[in-house]
């Protein structure tokens, strides 16, 4: 049974599947049991994201109630999120701490998160639901962590993707003003377009701890660093195309000082990773990191504006559980 949902209904919802869960650990992978009974899952809508889209998920037996936002996340058996990186974002912290096991239908403007998941479509994350109730099965993923240095009355921020302070932190901004339907046709890399004409080389420092190679640091002019957890952002952009959700690591990218116009020649390459074999980039992979700037820089993470530089940024390993194909 679907409880009718109005257009004044808040986009916070919870879904009562019948079937409760207990867990057996197998390195990533994770089995849930599914008995009968009654599972809750948790349905997370993004902006401008239609409650109608729930039906996908609905059956006989099934319920789907409205919550109220900005009340507290409460325990759930799985969670469906109708969004983007952005509107995973902002719930992280409440599901890697409840372990809710999480199903990314790819509704946001980028979707780069759900895309590296194997997830592209709604279909795509229909099949997975029906395996997940079918199997119980779902992986655990590693997440980020930046704790901001310069302002201690900003808490540590979770992230799932890609976090980054310089020309890309820039474009984001610049991205994020856009209205949503442009953001979703290239937006971000109009965004990028944007930033190159405006963003000028800024002095960087970057002390990282690698696991099987001695400490890093970097001490330079340079235009920007991406911490990738996954390997694209920006709508299909591979910044990070070694990036692993697994390894314990983050894949840095610090792009060195370089012409305006030699760096407009060099962005199509990212669009297949090419560009980390270039000399104006260093790429590396690393545990931990702390970045320092001549300036205070924005950090983005996920398309979200987290805190300025001065940061630290780790790893949570196995933080967050997800239902993939």
């Amino acid at each position: 049974m679907v409880e009718r949902i109005t257009a004044n209904m808040p986009l916070f919802l919870f879904i009562f599947i019948p079937t409760p869960v207990e867990t057996q650990h197998a390195a990533s992978l994770q089995i849930l049991w599914l008995n009968p009974g009654r599972v809750r899952a948790l349905a997370i809508l993004g902006p401008d994201v239609s409650p109608e889209y729930l039906a996908l998920f609905s059956g006989a037996g099934r319920q789907i109630i409205g919550h109220k936002r900005g009340e507290p996340v409460p325990s759930a058996d799985a969670a469906i999120v109708l969004g983007g990186d952005g509107t995973l974002h902002h719930y992280l912290r409440d599901l890697s701490r409840l372990k809710i096991p999480v199903l990314m239908v790819p509704r946001g403007s980028g979707n780069d998160f759900a895309h590296a998941l194997g997830l592209r479509s709604d279909g795509d994350a229909l099949a997975a639901w029906n395996r997940f109730l079918d199997t119980g099965a779902c992986r655990e993923i590693d997440l980020g962590i930046i704790a901001p240095l310069g302002d201690l009355g900003v808490p540590p921020r979770l992230f799932c993707n890609v976090a980054g302070a310089g020309l890309d932190s820039e474009a984001n901004r610049r991205a994020n003003a856009m209205p949503r339907w442009l953001r979703g046709r290239g937006g971000y890399v109009l965004g990028v377009l944007g930033a190159i004409r405006s963003f000028s080389a800024k002095r960087f420092v970057i002390g990282a701890q690698q696991v099987a190679s001695p400490a890093k640091r970097i001490d330079e002019c340079g235009l920007m660093v991406a911490l990738a957890n996954g390997p694209t952002y920006g709508g299909g952009l591979r910044i990070a195309p070694a990036a692993d959700f697994a390894d314990g690591q983050l894949d840095v990218c610090f792009v060195r000082q370089v012409g305006k116009a030699r760096l407009l020649r060099l962005l199509p390459k990212v669009f297949s990773g090419r560009h980390v074999r270039l000399p104006e980039v260093e790429y590396f992979k690393a545990a931990r990191l702390r970045l320092e700037t001549e300036v205070p820089l924005d950090v983005y993470a996920d398309g979200e504006f987290v805190c300025r530089t001065p940061i630290e940024v780790s790893v949570v390993p196995k933080a967050l559980r997800v239902i993939v194909p």
